[in-house]
């Protein structure tokens, strides 16, 4: 009798040992998964992680052509003639430049409709 009461009492630790253990592991698999480190924040910083690198070079690209720009603005003669026409109108001697104003040209449209 004393034999049966205690393989009685090793199943019912062996089961609450299993279940324990069931327990603990569900709860290390949430916190793997979603956990403050988990897989599912690796996955957002990995995707963060893509974007800024996106970022970067595009801006590398956009740093890269400013720098051609400013490199033909110091040392090509045509480069700065062209800014000097377009943005400050300047002329060479002899030449005239037409312009029209933007303003008038905006309210005749908008006089048509």
């Amino acid at each position: 009798m004393l034999k049966l009461i205690q393989s009685g009492g090793e199943r019912t630790y062996g089961r609450l040992a299993t279940a324990g253990i069931f327990v603990l592991v569900c709860v290390l698999g949430y916190h793997v998964i979603f956990g403050a480190n988990g897989l599912m924040v690796y996955q957002q910083k990995r995707h963060e992680s893509r974007e800024l690198d996106r970022q970067i070079k595009a801006l590398q690209q956009q740093n890269a052509g400013i720098e051609q720009e400013i490199k033909g603005l110091k040392s090509d003669p045509k480069t700065i003639e062209k800014e000097a026409r377009e943005r400050l109108r300047y002329a060479r001697p002899g030449e005239v430049i037409y312009t029209i104003p933007a303003a008038s040209a905006a309210t005749s449209i908008s006089d048509k409709k």
